[in-house]
């Protein structure tokens, strides 16, 4: 790792842990200020911007249009705050990279990428990469594992090693004799990823949720040993069922975080683990419905409007992130004073909509299949919407199991929810079937009009 970034990084945390003992007052008028810089700079360098917010320049946040991603790339040029940066130009840059490269020398390039439709070019400079780095590296100390230039700590991170994904670029630029990191592909063989981690030994696992279920698996039959002090999970829906698998494995739960290619890390889960403490000095999250109203704590948003405070490349301002989640209603025990998520649900392309019993079409919550598919003894799962019917794909079936005693139980639980049944197939498989990254989405919709449009 380049010395400069780790001093800055390490100069960045102790900004950030300042933040943690504000008020609610200190940090609204931190986020009040930060805010007013981050608008007078996009007004001032982009093009975009300038059109966009016509007329709305002294306008209160709540007031202002949402940004959605395909937005800003069918305006890309325009929208970037450094004029000599072309959309062509980044994208070529995209196809020759191979390692940490910099566009122009000077930006860190990261994309989606495109599964739910619309894929992303997002461009970090020098202070926007230490930021998003210290935002990752904060989540750690949230959990009590807070960063040590005089002691090294060995990482295994099983997740996308394109080059242009998010951790990926980050491991590339923490890679140091500090952190000697590695970093497996999540799409590689079961077997080669329990032999590597065996062989190397982590102190620090960070996996997407679904692979941690399954090494937790392998640890469980003896297969990979491994003994890490911490499991980190990420980028996909943590269930009940898999944080019970990976306490049984390694003899403390994990430690949830949720973060995204444009903002980096936005909220971590501390010793308590009550839900994920939201980095609202970094970012400003609104919740809310799909027509952009905001819903109370306690009640599920369908979407949110995240507004990056720190972003100046590329400023996001009420950025749609098509995430479902839920604000707590009581402060966590810790006594942290940063909002608190208390559950993450999934994407909205992720509710399903069903034939109603009394007509019309219900949209099916994922917590309803979770809960019936938390007790199968099965090591994945994954539902998908083809068409009139829903397959049920179960991995690593225990003897004994019932195929037709799972139909029956989510044609009852849809039942519950007012929802007709419609027909329903269960289909073992070797292993669940996984995205180009390595993810392996526990609810999938295909060919579906109804559900709502793809980012």
């Amino acid at each position: 790792m380049n010395l400069g970034i780790m001093l800055n990084l390490f100069s960045g945390l102790g900004q950030l842990r300042t933040h943690e003992r504000w008020t609610r007052p200190q940090l609204a008028a931190y986020q009040a200020a930060a805010l007013q810089r981050l608008r007078a700079y996009a007004y001032a360098h982009s093009p975009f911007y300038q059109q966009f917010h016509k007329g709305l320049t002294d306008r209160p946040l709540h007031e202002l249009p949402v940004l959605t991603k395909p937005m800003m790339m069918e305006q890309f040029d325009a929208f970037v705050t450094d004029r000599a940066v072309r959309r062509a130009d980044v994208e070529a840059h995209v196809q020759r990279m191979q390692g940490d490269e910099r566009f122009r020398g000077r930006y860190r390039v990261n994309t989606t990428s495109g599964s739910t439709g619309s894929p992303g070019l997002f461009l970090f400079d020098r202070a926007e990469w230490t930021a998003i780095l210290a935002s990752f590296a904060r989540a750690h100390e949230v959990a009590g594992l807070k960063m040590n230039l005089t002691k090294r700590m060995k990482l295994a991170f099983v997740a996308s090693t394109g080059p242009t994904h998010m951790s990926a670029r980050a491991g590339a630029t923490l890679k140091s004799w500090l952190t000697p990191t590695l970093r497996l592909a999540a799409s590689e063989p079961v077997a080669t990823l329990v032999q590597r981690l065996n062989d190397w030994q982590p102190e620090l696992v960070v996996a997407y949720a679904s692979m941690a279920h399954v090494l937790a698996d392998e640890q469980l039959a003896g297969r990979l040993r491994i003994h890490p002090r911490i499991v980190f999970t990420s980028s996909e829906v943590l269930t009940d069922a898999t944080r019970r698998r990976i306490t049984a494995a390694w003899g403390a739960p994990p430690f949830n975080q949720y973060a995204a290619t444009e903002t980096g890390g936005m909220a971590a889960e501390c010793p308590q683990h009550r839900g994920m403490h939201l980095f609202e000095d970094l970012v400003i999250v609104e919740v809310v419905d799909e027509a952009n109203r905001p819903v109370p704590a306690g009640v599920s948003g369908d979407k949110l409007l995240v507004t990056t405070l720190f972003s100046r490349t590329q400023p996001l301002i009420r950025y749609e992130l098509r995430d479902r989640l839920r604000l707590a209603t009581e402060p966590c025990p810790s006594g942290h004073r940063f909002a608190l998520i208390d559950r993450v649900e999934g994407r909205s392309e992720d509710l399903l909509r069903l034939p109603a019993a009394a007509g019309g079409t219900r949209a099916v919550h994922p917590l309803v299949f979770h809960r019936v598919m938390d007790s199968v003894p099965a090591s994945g799962w994954q539902i998908v919407q083809e068409g009139d019917g829903l397959t049920v794909l179960l991995s690593g079936v225990r003897d004994g199991f019932v195929d037709m005693a799972l139909a029956d139980a989510l044609r009852q639980a849809l039942m519950v929810q007012g929802a007709t049944a419609p027909p329903i197939t269960v289909r073992r498989v070797p292993a669940i079937p996984q995205t180009a990254a390595g993810k392996a989405p526990l609810i999938k919709a295909k060919s579906s009009p109804s559900l709502a449009e793809p980012i």
